[in-house]
């Protein structure tokens, strides 16, 4: 137990540099995983974020009004209750004749502490100023959303002989608006809700049920029926449904972080498998002479197996530390994530799963290398009777009668005289390069939604819409601004057959002036009752481009003929985008004799020309209009994953140290070959300068190759993954961005002058070496 302690330290002296490489490069896989972990839970799960930081309830009951409702937080299942609050049913607008949004109207003379609605603008709801002749409201925010609603509107409700001022808007972890289905959530003081002459059918009380254990939902649910009855419930939501509706708005920088964390475990298993083979081979006369004096093969191999677990233990615990005391105060979503995450159920055991995992995955890699350790003969062999010698290749001779420099050539053969060796090194090293290349991808994907968002159906960087001012005026004003082209918008919710929710119809654009989207297959809509849809309609009615669709709006059918598929990266894709024309046709063709006209456009979508600024363009068109005209940024997808810029840095820091710990293991292994061939160097007369030479361009040239073979995959497999996002989402295909060839002939010649550089200082000492430590080399 002492000679091996002794020796494990006598190696770790001798291996420094590489010893700290593993732990660092250990860490930082580490790191990258528990950061996966932790924005999976925030960017992907904003349910559970919201849920957790508003201490959610878990059943929602909607009774009638005279139910006793508050009876229900007697259950022995139930931890706390958010009210009961008395209800109204209504709908609101912005003006009148302006589209309705069902509500329910929440009385509650505090904020809640259970299920607290977070507020995201505005504030929350005041006594003293809120119960005037200008009474407050807070819109839920899914609502406020589908109605154009911010603190400082006023809304008209069905019921209410005053205007309300909208003073807040809040994010909850309860079921969403959908109109048409869900009503959305707003809260007022008891006495706004009293001002109301709403009849006994709308009215009605609300708890919500916070749960010590949420695998009782159902029977809560069971057990609230029959104390309360049947008959007096009138609907129930569940944890479970809100979060199925919120699944999945946002996982690509957890999954990003989840690839390379996963990317970066597996190179830095070959890597260390590498350095230990290599090792191995270096040491093999130390191997023997251990098992001469007594060491068993699982002596050795044991040996081995604890120097590496020990280094991968530290970085891991390293990491795991750093990201437990560090994370929380990196700024942005980083650390907030981190934040929210040491507060989620199942924090601790996951961290302890993942660093396991690290060490496990690590030391599986370990064991086959060092199993070869204990493979060794305790007799040393002589390596000249065992070495592999050959003629020079053609290509050799043919390089050394065109007279190119003796080192390059010996150099190249150096490099890949063995073929099996070469691959190997070539491979590991080619793995870190890959995952380098998939993370510019993301990152030039990310630009193309930043610099170029046409591209990626974003044409319109402003919407723009008005309540006062009628469609002849709106348009007059939009088009004596020059630094834009304005298209008439309409979207309403339609039905498809076999489906239970609901889709987006969209129309932009006129047949004179067609919308210019995003179209990736097919061709744009032109003609009557042609249209383009987004992946994930495609997805959801099994259907291609060619084919023909039925949907129905407000009881009226619509069929369309989907001529192309577009990007939208709205609703999950599931959008169907045709003009204005033909959406008004389907309006008109089916309405009910001496009905009104359709409806004006809903909205205007602006498309800037090169060179226009948004926030001036938008400054221009407020002044204009005098404060009449509402102009909003066009949501972007990169806006919420600004994050992929500085996860990208960090990842690409991590898989850097992982090549350094392969570069080492493959400058140790050229310098070693390279100094048994000292004696021949020498004796065909090359200088110290030029042995140092070929030992750097063997090491360059496997550096050479690997980066191109990781480079070319790189792109062809970050292609392929987000595309394979893309259509996941909704969004489609197509949204892929390769990085410039320049970006990439960068990294090549980084990575090529990075491995000459550290190949320089090992290969000057061998080649100085006197000849009889070279001689002794050849045992």
């Amino acid at each position: 137990m002492r000679a091996a302690a002794r020796w494990t330290q006598a190696h770790l002296t001798a291996h420094r540099p590489a010893a700290v490489l593993t732990a660092l490069a250990t860490a930082g896989i580490t790191i990258s995983l528990l950061l996966a972990s932790a924005l999976f839970a925030y960017a992907a799960d904003p349910w559970q974020r919201a849920f957790t930081q508003s201490s959610g309830a878990h059943v929602w009951i909607h009774t009638q009004g005279g139910a006793p409702a508050g009876s229900l937080a007697g259950l022995d299942e139930v931890r706390a209750t958010s009210g009961p609050f008395r209800t109204v049913r209504t709908t609101a607008s912005l003006q009148p004749g302006d589209a309705r949004a069902t509500l329910e109207l929440r009385g509650a003379a505090k904020r809640p502490t259970t299920a607290a609605p977070q507020i995201v603008a505005g504030r929350w709801l005041d006594a003293d100023t809120d119960a005037g002749t200008t009474k407050g409201i807070v819109l839920e925010s899914s609502v406020a959303r589908a109605m154009w609603a911010k603190p400082g509107d006023t809304i008209v409700l069905s019921g209410f002989a005053a205007h309300l001022r909208v003073v807040g808007v809040a994010d909850t972890a309860e079921v969403t608006f959908r109109a048409g289905e869900t009503p959305g959530v707003a809260w007022v003081l008891p006495t706004t809700l009293d001002a109301s002459d709403a009849g006994r059918d709308q009215r009605g009380r609300t708890i919500g049920l916070q749960l010590g254990d949420p695998a009782d939902t159902d029977y809560v649910v069971q057990r609230a029926v029959t104390r309360l009855g049947a008959d007096q419930i009138t609907d129930v939501s569940t944890w479970r449904q809100a979060k199925a509706e919120a699944e999945g708005d946002n996982q690509l920088l957890g999954r990003l972080l989840g690839l390379f964390g996963l990317g970066a475990l597996l190179a830095a298993a070959l890597a260390v498998g590498g350095a230990i083979s290599t090792r191995i081979r270096g040491h093999l006369r130390d191997i023997s002479i251990l098992k001469a004096i007594g060491f068993t093969p699982g002596q050795v191999v044991r040996m081995f197996v604890a120097l590496h677990l020990g280094l991968a233990l530290l970085g891991v615990a390293l990491g795991a530390l750093l990201t437990q005391v560090v994370g929380t105060l990196v700024p942005g979503r980083i650390g907030d994530a981190m934040a929210l995450w040491r507060q989620l159920p199942g924090h601790a055991w996951l961290t302890l799963v993942i660093s396991g995992g690290v060490v496990a995955f690590i030391g599986a890699a370990t064991c086959l290398a060092a199993w070869r350790a204990g493979r060794v003969s305790p007799v040393p062999v002589a390596r000249a009777a065992t070495a592999a010698g050959g003629r020079a290749s053609a290509l050799t001779r043919r390089a050394l009668g065109l007279r190119v420099p003796p080192a390059l050539v010996l150099g190249w053969r150096g490099a890949f005289h063995r073929p099996l060796r070469s691959s190997a090194a070539v491979a590991r090293l080619a793995v870190p390069l890959l995952l380098i290349t998939i993370a510019l991808g993301s990152w030039t994907t990310l630009d193309r939604f930043t610099s170029h968002p046409e591209n990626v159906g974003l044409p319109a960087a402003l919407t723009a819409r008005s309540d006062t001012l009628d469609d002849r005026e709106l348009r007059q004003l939009l088009g004596s601004q020059r630094e834009i082209t304005a298209y008439p918008g309409a979207e309403v919710q339609a039905l498809v057959p076999g489906q239970t929710g609901t889709i987006t119809l969209r129309g932009l654009g006129t047949d004179a002036r067609p919308y210019p989207g995003a179209v990736v297959e097919g061709r744009a809509a032109h003609g009557p009752d042609e249209a383009v849809a987004g992946q994930g309609l495609l997805d959801l009615l099994d259907a291609r481009v060619g084919d023909w669709v039925r949907m129905t709006v407000a009881g009226r059918p619509h069929v369309l003929h989907i001529v192309g598929r577009s990007i939208e990266t709205t609703d999950a894709g599931r959008v169907v985008s045709t003009t204005l024309d033909t959406l008004r046709e389907g309006d008109s063709d089916e309405a009910a004799p001496g009905a009104s006209a359709p409806p004006r456009p809903d909205f205007y979508q602006l498309v800037l020309h090169h060179g226009a600024d948004p926030d001036s363009v938008r400054e221009a068109l407020s002044k204009a209009s005098a404060g009449r005209l509402e102009v909003r940024e066009t949501p972007n997808p990169a806006d919420q994953l600004s994050a992929v810029r500085a996860v990208s840095v960090g990842l690409i820091a991590v898989l850097t140290l992982i090549g350094l710990v392969e570069l080492a293991t493959t400058v140790g292994a050229g310098v070693r070959d390279r100094s048994r061939d000292l004696l021949a160097l020498r004796a065909v007369g090359l200088t110290p300068r030029q042995i140092t030479a070929v030992i750097v361009s063997a090491t360059a040239f496997i550096t050479l190759a690997a980066a191109l073979a990781g480079t070319t995959l790189g792109v062809l497999a970050s292609q392929w993954l987000i595309d394979l996002q893309g259509r996941t989402s909704g969004w489609g295909s197509g949204i892929a961005q390769r990085p410039a060839p320049g970006i990439l002939l960068l990294v090549i010649v980084v990575a090529v002058l990075i491995a000459a550089t550290a190949a320089l200082l090992p290969a000057a000492r061998a080649a100085r070496r006197r000849l009889a430590d070279s001689a002794t080399d050849l045992l």
